[in-house]
């Protein structure tokens, strides 16, 4: 269970990873701003300091936000946070509160080794409780970038369309450091810019100033079997993306194949598909491919085998047909020495299933209604209508095949 800080605590508490800290009554008790004073008490940026050399930096995010998904991944410390150019009608940079610029300035003195100039940000996620619906949990301690991450793929300004309107906005790349505990003395040096700003910092935020080594909070998972409901969409928006590619297909499954091998290519640049086959051919398999592991110059490959299922999702009130343990065992069956499995579903992988190939290890990827809606909108693709207009162009489907 998390820690839980009062609101009467605020102003003095160190700041624990997945501590929850509870707001008050109204925003003008909002509990960041009682947190780290100087911050605001609304926006994900909140920034202290003027001009452009802040002091420290809040990304707050609430983590609802569907078609901007803000993810912090526990097994390498990776946090990906979108800028707040979130709505068409503005250039990149100009928001309301200068978040994009933000970006473009702390990347600049990255990609400049200007690190000592850089400000901490500290990342916090909405997390309500019974004593406030304003009550946050604090994720971490993040600097800019992550290791091994190429400057062109740490901040890259995304296309979106809503509402037939094209704009950009910021996809970030942050590390979120190896600092259980963020002490109060350092956010009280950090506030005033009093002498013990370096000398009280966590030592793994100094390490990262003097060197630029980063030391991301790396978690090890345990076994994660995805519940039904966690592989459906979860917005009416990619629902009804969803079902826009259910009923392209269902009149003919078969052409379902390269749209599935299509999503996993979208989902992954180093995929390479090799072909599209047909069960008579190839003892059922779907699609073959090779994952590249190497040098673009000095390859080295892993082969996978991908199975597709266009069976009917849960929409329209009517209840989906899940892939059972017959269907995911005919895969694990199918895969040589050295290679993987990849399974593309328009619906849910049962439980049973899940839980078999998670226990036993086997090297299967399970990509669901969700998963497939979150990789179209990703690729901007966000919409019925764009979808629609994919699948007519690239996977059109003649009424009667099988």
């Amino acid at each position: 269970m998390s820690r839980i800080v009062p609101f009467a605590s605020l102003s003095k508490s160190d700041l624990y990873i997945d501590a929850v800290y509870e707001g008050g009554e109204g925003l003008i008790n909002e509990p960041l701003s009682k947190i780290l004073p100087g911050v605001g008490n609304q926006g994900g940026f909140r920034a202290a300091g003027r001009g452009q050399d802040k002091k420290f930096i809040v990304l707050y995010t609430s983590g609802e936000d569907k078609d901007w998904p803000d993810t912090l991944d526990l097994n390498t410390g990776r946090f990906v946070y979108f800028g707040d150019n979130k709505s068409p009608g503005h250039e990149l940079h100009d928001t309301q509160r200068g978040g994009n610029a933000i970006l473009r300035r702390v990347f600049e003195l990255l990609h400049s080794s200007n690190r000592q100039s850089i400000p901490p940000f500290f990342v916090f996620k909405k997390y309500p409780t019974p004593a406030s619906a304003r009550s946050v949990q604090f994720k971490g301690l993040a600097v800019p970038g992550f290791p091994g991450l190429p400057a062109t793929s740490d901040l890259v300004a995304v296309w979106k369309t809503t509402q037939g309107q094209r704009f950009q906005n910021y996809r970030a790349v942050f590390t979120v450091l190896d600092v259980p505990t963020v002490p109060r003395a350092w956010l009280a040096a950090l506030a005033t810019d009093s002498e013990p700003y370096f000398t009280a910092a966590p030592s793994a935020w100094r390490d990262w100033i003097a060197s630029g080594r980063y030391r991301p909070l790396a978690s090890e998972s345990t076994t994660v079997i995805r519940s039904a409901e966690q592989q459906r969409p979860e917005s009416t928006e990619k629902l009804a993306i969803l079902k826009t590619v259910y009923e392209h297909f269902a009149r003919a499954p078969i052409a379902f194949e390269a749209f599935a091998a299509r999503v996993f290519q979208m989902h992954d640049s180093r995929v390479i598909i090799d072909a599209i086959t047909r069960g008579s051919v190839d003892g059922g398999r779907d699609a073959i491919g090779r994952y590249l592991l190497g040098l673009g110059d000095d390859p080295v490959y892993a082969e996978f085998s991908l199975e597709a299922k266009c069976y009917r999702p849960e929409i329209d009130g009517l209840k989906g047909i899940t892939v059972g343990v017959e269907e995911v065992s005919r895969l694990i069956s199918r895969i040589r020495h050295r290679q993987f499995g990849i399974l593309v579903t328009t619906s849910v992988v049962a439980r049973q299933a899940y839980q078999e190939v998670r226990e036993d290890r086997h090297p299967i990827l399970f990509f669901s209604g969700k998963d497939i809606t979150d990789i179209l909108v990703a690729s901007g693709f966000n919409t019925p209508d764009l979808v629609r207009e994919l699948l007519n162009r690239e996977f059109p489907v003649t009424a009667g095949v099988q």
